[in-house]
């Protein structure tokens, strides 16, 4: 891994952080992870392959993300800040969760081009996947449905919290 990698595997690391300590559910707080992801996605995905099995790869890669994700959002506790806006607190499951799925990604990269880089040539020839930039979209896609799919999960918890918040009282 180069240095550019380093710093943006703990920039979306650090991510976690302000949502352990607890964050406004603002449309600003909610977006930044999702504008971290896809921006790393643009540094790295230079294709989109479809050939062979590279499209089921990468739906086996959204499918993990986002149950990461649903996971996170279920375990972030959300409610109803004084100003009556939706803080949302990630506890210590969301912050494991968060961990294996950074560490799942960077520990593939890692064996991928290390020890397991014949492995991966042999699983790849195996089922059809074209090469390292078929692998570099599923672990991006994998990402990118983490936080979009935790994200979705905390805004309707937090969209619930201002609805009864909002809700008439009747006599």
């Amino acid at each position: 891994m180069t240095t550019t990698d380093h710093l943006i595997s703990a920039a979306l690391f650090l991510l976690v952080i302000p949502q352990i300590r607890g964050i406004r559910q603002t449309l600003r707080n909610a977006l930044l992870p999702v504008v971290a992801v896809a921006a790393a996605a643009v540094y790295y995905l230079r294709s989109f392959p479809t050939q062979g099995h590279d499209v089921q790869l990468d739906l086996v890669g959204v499918l993990a993300g986002a149950v990461l994700g649903v996971a996170c959002g279920a375990t972030t506790g959300v409610h109803r800040g004084s100003d009556g806006i939706a803080l949302a607190r990630a506890g210590v499951v969301v912050a494991l969760l968060w961990i294996v799925g950074m560490n799942s990604r960077a520990g593939f990269e890692y064996w991928a081009t290390h020890s397991g880089s014949t492995t991966i040539a042999q699983i790849s020839r195996d089922n059809l996947i074209t090469g390292s930039a078929a692998w570099t979209a599923a672990l991006l896609l994998m990402a990118l449905a983490q936080v979009l799919s935790r994200l979705a999960v905390v805004r309707i918890k937090a969209r619930r919290i201002s609805s009864v918040a909002t809700a008439p009282v009747r006599a």
